[in-house]
């Protein structure tokens, strides 16, 4: 016997439909809030304001954080957000990558901008050489960005958006960042498993129409690779795993209640518990593989 199926194609319009109308909204959030939060970056600001300041004005505007907010500055290119009083201070000269994500019903914006942090007698503190040498590393990031934009369509194989960068940043003669990447967006999904290269790295897969998709040039005068620096300061649920601390599992089982599908500060946590527990707790489950930790990534 054969049977009919009947596709509701009202109802998948107004998916599509929802699904466009949150992307916007979350893009016009995070613009917002990085537009005014630039304005921070200068001479004496604690980090610690800043992205407790990007994190409560996303909250504000009716949005979810989609990551906690990344201030990495000079060598760190990424993923450092600070931890539990931190006092860390932006110095005039130094180069900050602002990095903050919002959500609507789990549809991700992620964006970011470079800024050089101004100061009283800038040229004076870090030289005319290095002031220069700044502010062509900002305009080759933004070089790249504009370049991956005019390549990205549906059909296009993502390593000819990698070739674009690259091309674009080597003309300040400098390098692209050839192992950090951009991504694809799924609803909750902040790496949905497409990566999108800041070089040829010949990959061949083809962005199809409809996907959401995250640029992320990078620009160095260095040699252009990250590694691991020190500290892990965000964190990811991975599993649900016994532990015989109590301590431990209750801290696992608010992660995975809170935090399940994107990534968390181990700052959040001590509105909860206790600084020095989630300290402890944080590298229990990290060694056991129930989160997983990203470090700071240093060029």
């Amino acid at each position: 016997m054969n049977k009919v199926y009947k596709i509701n194609y009202s109802h998948i319009l107004y998916k599509v439909i929802l699904m466009i109308d949150s992307y916007i909204k979350a893009g016009k959030i995070v613009s917002e809030v990085r537009e005014s939060a630039s304005k921070m970056i200068k001479e004496g600001t604690l980090v610690l304001d800043l992205v407790e300041y990007v994190e409560s004005e996303i909250l504000k505007r009716g949005a979810g954080i989609a990551f906690p907010c990344n201030v990495s500055i000079n060598e760190i290119a990424a993923h450092y957000t600070s931890p539990y009083e931190d006092e860390t201070k932006i110095e005039a000269g130094d180069m900050v990558k602002l990095d903050l994500g919002a959500h609507i019903d789990g549809f991700i914006a992620d964006s970011a901008i470079t800024v050089m942090a101004d100061g009283k007698n800038l040229e004076e503190k870090i030289g005319s050489d290095r002031l220069n040498l700044n502010e062509e590393i900002i305009e080759a990031s933004a070089a790249g960005l504009d370049a991956a934009i005019s390549t990205v369509k549906a059909g296009v194989e993502v390593w000819k958006i990698g070739q674009a960068v690259n091309e674009a940043i080597n003309e300040y003669k400098i390098n692209p960042i050839s192992n950090l990447t951009g991504h694809s967006l799924e609803q909750y999904n902040l790496h949905a498993g497409i990566s999108i290269p800041n070089i040829n790295n010949h990959d061949s897969t083809v962005l199809e129409e409809g996907q959401a998709i995250a640029i992320e040039p990078f620009a160095t005068d260095g040699v252009g690779f990250v590694n691991d620096a020190p500290g892990a300061y965000i964190f990811s649920f991975l599993a649900d795993k016994p532990f015989r601390m109590k301590t431990t599992q209750q801290t696992l089982n608010y992660i995975e209640s809170n935090y399940p599908y994107l990534p968390f500060s181990g700052r959040w946590l001590t509105e909860e518990f206790k600084p020095s527990r989630v300290q402890r707790s944080l590298k229990q489950l990290g060694d056991a593989m129930a989160i997983y930790p990203y470090s700071s990534l240093k060029e």
